[in-house]
């Protein structure tokens, strides 16, 4: 169990417009984890510390108030980006099949994602 600065935890929170309960959802805890972890009154385990860190892109160092430098080196943040997807309840599920997919469930994902690509560059125009 590691002690949170909890005060960071809140701010990195907010800056994201989430609630307790919309975080909890995201890294897979409760309201109350989150409540704890913010208050003081709670310490995350191992693996909650590192979901935390990678969703919100900083160091668990920054997390635990050991560092003020949030931000990762351009490689932790490909990784940290990388498993918060694989960690998402809902994102991580289609991740986890991709190796059980024929050529042409992957030939179809690969259209699809081209689509949506293209979509967000027309829209960024």
């Amino acid at each position: 169990m590691f002690l949170l600065n909890g005060e960071r935890l809140k701010q990195l929170r907010k800056e994201r417009q989430l609630t307790q309960t919309e975080l909890g959802d995201k890294i897979n805890v409760t309201k109350v984890s989150i409540s704890g972890y913010e208050n003081g009154n709670r310490s995350p385990d191992t693996d909650t510390l590192q979901r935390l860190a990678d969703f919100f892109g900083v160091s668990t160092d920054y997390l635990l108030g050991r560092t003020d430098t949030p931000v990762l080196t351009p490689q932790e943040h490909d990784e940290a980006e990388f498993q918060a997807f694989i960690n998402d309840p809902e994102l991580g599920v289609w991740y986890k099949e991709l190796p059980n997919s024929n050529e042409e469930e992957l030939r179809k994902l690969r259209t699809i994602w081209e689509m949506i690509k293209a979509e967000n560059n027309k829209d960024m125009l």
